[in-house]
């Protein structure tokens, strides 16, 4: 076996997604061989990478195939996540992915969604952030037990900077953090829009694979305002399958596809898609219609990144600060998997096939 032998195998071996085999995408790296055994590295564009198994599978198969039917083949995984973001940026400068969680109305489960996407890609092994943008209806600080915490500050360069709060593994900012809750926040537009500078240019994020940012339901300042502030690598949309919460995701979509913002939509994904009784887990009552969602995709021609049932968990793991996906409640928490690895997959697309971002100027 030869190096030049092993590199030629796994010239066969396709990155599923990005549709070019490992080679020419330059993801092999340390490559070693000694006798019949060979190891090597592959650089994986996300450590939340769902397509690990099936890469190693193909790896191994076409070195047996194809260079030693004898060889014993050990493969790493490292993950340098790719990113859409224009290097030169100040703002958020070690941020790689920044993906903001938007819906056309209230009361779809877009914070519960943003909730589970952080750590379902911190499961993943990825670095995850969740900026809580909603000012007037802040969720984070119940939905992760953190309620009357406040975050620390400290010293960056001169500069005070806030400290995010950490849970579950997940740095966590909200303005629910700053205010007591009892308090009601009672702002024009120009002083929401503020805070969510704020939460980018003075809260120390640090190094992270993604940002999710939970926003306020509708299109408005603050959305114009992040967008404004900083390069979003793209937005995942939620709605619900009834008519009325598909007709105001349709506004989101119209937001995001026009010509003076143009940010791509990662995709779109359908929450309480159907009821599933703790009981009868087999069984599926579609209540609010059924696949809603999903034909609003296929009319705008959009990734569909799945369905999220109506479980009772899902629910109580909310109120209680335990997120579904750090409960017991299986079906959720498969459901959670599968959106955040197809959208994983929709964001390693998107680094590798779309320009760069850049904040966006918009003439009020």
């Amino acid at each position: 076996m030869t190096e030049e032998a092993i590199l030629k195998a796994l010239s066969n071996v396709q990155e599923p997604d990005l549709g070019k085999d490992l080679v020419t995408l330059n993801m092999v790296k340390d490559i070693h061989i000694s006798g019949n055994d060979v190891s090597f590295t592959i650089v994986l564009t996300t450590p939340a990478c769902p397509m690990k198994d099936m890469m190693r599978t193909a790896s191994e198969n076409a070195i047996k195939l194809l260079v030693n039917p004898s060889a014993s083949v050990k493969i790493n995984f490292i993950a340098n996540t790719s990113s859409s973001r224009k290097g030169d940026q100040q703002l958020l400068a070690g941020v790689k992915n920044v993906i903001a969680v938007v819906s056309g109305k209230g009361g779809v489960g877009k914070s519960t969604v943003a909730a589970n996407l952080a750590l379902a890609l911190s499961e993943g092994g990825a670095s995850v952030g969740l900026m809580d943008a909603d000012i007037y209806g802040p969720s984070v600080p119940i939905m992760f037990g953190v309620r009357g915490e406040r975050p620390m500050m400290k010293d960056v360069n001169g500069k005070g900077m806030i400290v995010p709060l950490e849970k579950y593994g997940i740095r966590l900012m909200s303005i629910g953090l700053l205010v007591d809750e009892k308090n009601a926040v009672v702002w024009r537009g120009p002083m929401a829009s503020s805070a969510i500078r704020q939460f980018v240019t003075d809260v120390d994020w640090g190094e992270l694979d993604y940002l999710v940012i939970d926003m306020p339901p509708g299109t408005g300042d603050i959305h114009l305002t992040l967008m404004q502030t900083v390069p979003v690598t793209g937005v995942v949309i939620v709605t619900t399958p009834q008519n009325v919460a598909v007709a105001d995701a349709k506004k989101g979509i119209a937001m995001f596809g026009q010509a003076q913002i143009k940010v791509p939509i990662i995709g779109l994904v359908e929450n309480m898609a159907y009821f599933t009784p703790a009981e009868l887990p087999n069984n599926k009552y579609y209540l609010f219609g059924k696949e809603g969602g999903k034909r609003l995709a296929d009319e705008y021609d959009l990734p569909f990144l799945g369905q999220v049932p109506l479980v009772q968990s899902i629910r109580e793991g909310g109120d209680e600060g335990v997120p579904a996906m750090l409960g017991t409640d299986a079906i959720s928490q498969q459901a959670f998997r599968d959106f955040t690895a197809s959208a994983v997959r929709n964001i390693a697309i998107r680094n590798a096939n779309v320009p760069k971002t850049k904040p966006i100027d918009v003439v009020a």
